[in-house]
């Protein structure tokens, strides 16, 4: 077959035209083959100066580990107080903020230096705090003495005090940021107090032993899990009034709502599944048997994917929500893992081990558990402190 010569550089200056472009489009194709896999290997494509820190809690040592995801090490050991919880990254703030469930305060680390920067007494036996929307204040419930304590979060310092039922466990703002959703263990009852004030605003009986929460991104409603009975609570905040008492065929572990919050998904260790919910008919309408006892979920940034821990089995298995369908080969973690959390890219999942005192780094990107297995997906297992529990992920 002949050669069409005249689409070929015949003049000096043609040829090194076209070299040029060669060369360029060479340059460009690898740039962006590397960017790609460097976004599905490493945490983040990081600017000079910033940083990627997950802060994972220690319950048995009272620390805070410090890990560099860029680097997959561990790399400070924070000792922030006895018996360490709620971990939360402040969303406006470059601060990690927790409660000390045995000395009775709230603390601050700051990112950027890795030092305590406040304790702050909240009362008794806290073990969780939230954030309004803007960041401006935290909240936590104090089981031992009954209350909740409001934080401006700019002066670290106490601003308002409410009183819940017995033995309040999580508070929890609206998304409107214009209230506070108590739940109290030992009255069965819901607490709703105005965010400014703290004042009370209403008291609703739900199922026994209430303890977490998951409110609606609207703010209509909120689901409250039971700690000893096969039961959901559902809860309109706007009329202030139980709407149900949804029986399940397990015990509630953890809520994860779907991307568009039309569904409440539910692991179940007693069920050894996942239970769904569908928020609009307040009516459990799915069930999937997930393994032996799953107790922690997370959705894949892309809402397609649902990660669900099981201690049990020392495995994170995968959902794939819109099929119902659990994927083969679960990615073995270590020992009891169990709080989960995303880089902010989507590409990483990080998972707490408890047993094993390791973080585990799951590769989501570029790896399917079905073909590649716990070897492909399973990047490595960093060591942390002693029983850790909770875990914060933050970009500074």
């Amino acid at each position: 077959m002949a050669t069409n010569s005249s689409s070929l550089p015949t003049s000096p200056r043609e040829r090194r035209w076209f070299n040029f472009r060669l060369i360029f489009a060479l340059v460009v194709t690898l740039t962006v083959a590397t960017i790609t896999i460097l976004r599905e290997q490493g945490p983040w494509i990081l600017r000079p100066g910033t940083h990627l820190y997950a802060y994972i809690a220690n319950t048995a040592d009272g620390t805070l580990t410090e890990v560099d995801l860029a680097k997959l090490a561990p790399v400070a050991t924070i000792a922030v107080g006895p018996t360490p919880s709620g971990v939360r990254a402040n969303p406006k703030r470059d601060e990690i903020w927790g409660v000390s469930t045995a000395g009775g305060y709230a603390w601050v680390v700051e990112t950027k230096t890795g030092r305590v920067a406040a304790r702050i007494p909240v009362g008794a036996q806290p073990y969780a705090l939230d954030f309004s929307p803007d960041g401006a204040r935290a909240y936590a419930a104090s089981p031992g003495t009954n209350s909740v304590a409001g934080i401006d979060c700019a002066t670290r310092q106490i601003v308002a005090r409410g009183r819940a039922g017995r033995r309040p466990w999580i508070a929890r703002v609206t998304p409107d940021g214009k209230m506070v959703v108590v739940t109290n263990r030992d009255d069965a009852t819901v607490t709703l107090l105005d965010a400014g004030t703290l004042a009370q605003i209403a008291t609703i009986p739900v199922a026994t032993q209430p303890e977490q929460i998951a409110i609606l991104p609207d703010g209509t409603k909120a689901f409250i899990s039971s700690g000893n009975s096969r039961r959901i609570s559902v809860v309109d905040l706007r009329k202030r009034a139980l709407i149900a008492n949804l029986e399940t065929d397990g015990t509630a572990a953890d809520f994860v709502f779907s991307r568009d919050a039309g569904e409440l998904y539910i692991p179940s260790p007693d069920a050894h599944g996942l239970i769904i919910v569908s928020t609009w008919t307040n009516e459990v309408n799915d069930y999937l048997l997930a393994g032996s006892a799953p107790e922690r979920a997370v959705l894949s940034p892309d809402g397609q994917t649902l990660y669900v821990a099981d201690p049990a089995a020392n495995h994170v298995a995968a959902i794939q929500i819109a099929f119902r369908q659990v994927l083969q080969h679960p990615v073995t973690t270590g020992q009891q893992p169990t709080t989960m959390e995303f880089t902010p890219m989507g590409n990483m999942l990080l998972v707490v081990d408890s047993g094993s005192d390791d973080l585990a780094v799951i590769r989501t990107a570029g790896c399917t558990p079905v073909q590649g297995g716990a070897s492909d997906c399973l990047t490595t297992l960093i060591p942390v402190g002693h029983e850790p529990r909770d875990l914060a992920v933050r970009l500074f």
